[in-house]
């Protein structure tokens, strides 16, 4: 099974050792931030720094002339990733004989949403989420299809993986978060998800809907659950209306189907023959966030195969295989930093049943910010 690991520029670029220290692993490519979210980050090797903080969404390459004149275009990166951050690793990576591959961020932005507030999503109470780009909005699509097709075709790639495409909701860490206080299901998650912006509105009316009986619908759905009445694993049939429910999912399933669509068009477009485009996802349809809910039937038809999270267990893999698509690329995702969750001493039994449930490839979460500990415990499971 090919087997990938999760890298980050700032974790090649300055350290001679990481490249070879990455291929020692076993692993025969690697998933390279091309576009990505503001984080902090652990670099427990690197010679210079421990702690990297990239301070807003950007591109960790020097981004295109397409850009010139528009206003939603992308970041480029401070000192955390300056210049072609991307090309330089990328070359490092190649040289240890890896197979490089881009990994690009595109709905989640903090620093667009925060400059231009009018992109967000905006829940049911009028609350702007500024890290979740709304989907619907014609603007920001034209804008993630440009930036797929940019930041996944960088010089080197041989294929790519979208995360976040598709819809952003509430979930999301946020620094000294304060939003645990009322456990917050499937079905609230869901709902406290929905976008009532100006294309949203338009949207549901499109199918029929009253976009202000819609919000009061939401409301009066999501008391019992700020009562702390409602089961919190209660999904989004338990607490919205049949009708209305399945009302909001057409649309927003559609959005996004449409996205993912033009997204893969996009970097094909611009891809060489035989670039592998994967999408990270979740078999719900309503599930928001990096791994975007997907239809698993459209979504086979539509990339090259999926990127599933499954530290939590490896079900989640069940809907695609379940597809039946030939050729298809099924690639499992663990986490191996113990810290995070993850467990990598035991990647070699979790590897063994998710090839059982259909995996063809694996993703290992994150090679650099792994522990010496938990790369050893990697490299004995792929040995």
């Amino acid at each position: 099974m090919t087997t990938s690991a999760f890298v980050y520029p700032w974790d090649v670029n300055g350290d001679p050792a990481a490249a070879d220290r990455i291929a020692a692993l076993g692993v025969h490519q690697v998933t390279l931030a091309s576009a990505y979210h503001s984080t902090r980050a652990l670099t427990p090797r690197h010679p210079a720094h421990r702690i990297v903080t990239a301070e807003h969404a950007a591109v960790l390459y020097p981004p295109g002339e397409r850009w010139q004149g528009r206003t939603l275009r992308p970041y480029e990166a401070g000192a955390w990733a300056p210049g072609d951050a991307f090309g330089t690793a990328a070359e490092a990576l190649d040289a240890a004989g890896l197979d490089v591959h881009t990994w690009v961020v595109l709905a989640h932005n903090s620093r667009m949403g925060a400059e231009h507030p009018d992109t967000s999503v905006v829940n049911a109470y009028g609350d702007r989420y500024p890290w979740a780009p709304c989907i619907a909005q014609p603007a920001t699509r034209t804008y993630l299809v440009d930036l797929a097709a940019e930041a996944a075709v960088r010089p080197g790639a041989r294929g790519t993986e979208l995360e976040s495409c598709g819809w952003y909701g509430l979930a999301h860490l946020h620094a000294h978060d304060k939003t645990g206080g009322v456990a917050l299901g499937d079905g609230a998650q869901y709902l406290m998800s929905l976008c009532f912006c100006g294309a949203c509105r338009d949207g549901y009316a499109a199918t029929g809907l009253d976009p202000d009986a819609l919000t009061a619908s939401v409301r009066r759905a999501l008391e019992p659950v700020w009562r702390g009445d409602a089961p919190s694993d209660a999904p989004p049939a338990k607490l919205l209306d049949g009708e209305l429910l399945a009302a909001t999912l057409e649309f927003r399933t559609a959005v996004a189907r449409s996205l993912q669509e033009e997204a893969v068009a996009a970097v094909r477009a611009a891809a060489p023959a035989d670039f592998q485009v994967l999408l990270h996802a979740d078999p719900v349809p309503y599930h928001c966030g990096a791994n975007a809910g997907v239809d698993p039937a459209h979504i086979m038809g539509v990339a090259d195969g999926v990127v599933v999270p499954c530290t939590g267990g490896a079900d989640l893999l069940t809907p695609f295989a379940a597809q039946g698509v030939d050729g298809a690329v099924l690639a499992a995702n663990f986490t191996v930093v113990s810290g995070m969750g993850g467990a990598p001493g035991r990647l070699r039994e979790d590897a063994a049943r998710a090839k059982e449930l259909g995996a063809t490839e694996l993703r290992l979460y994150h090679a650099g910010l792994a522990s010496d500990a938990d790369l050893e415990a990697v490299r004995v499971a792929l040995g």
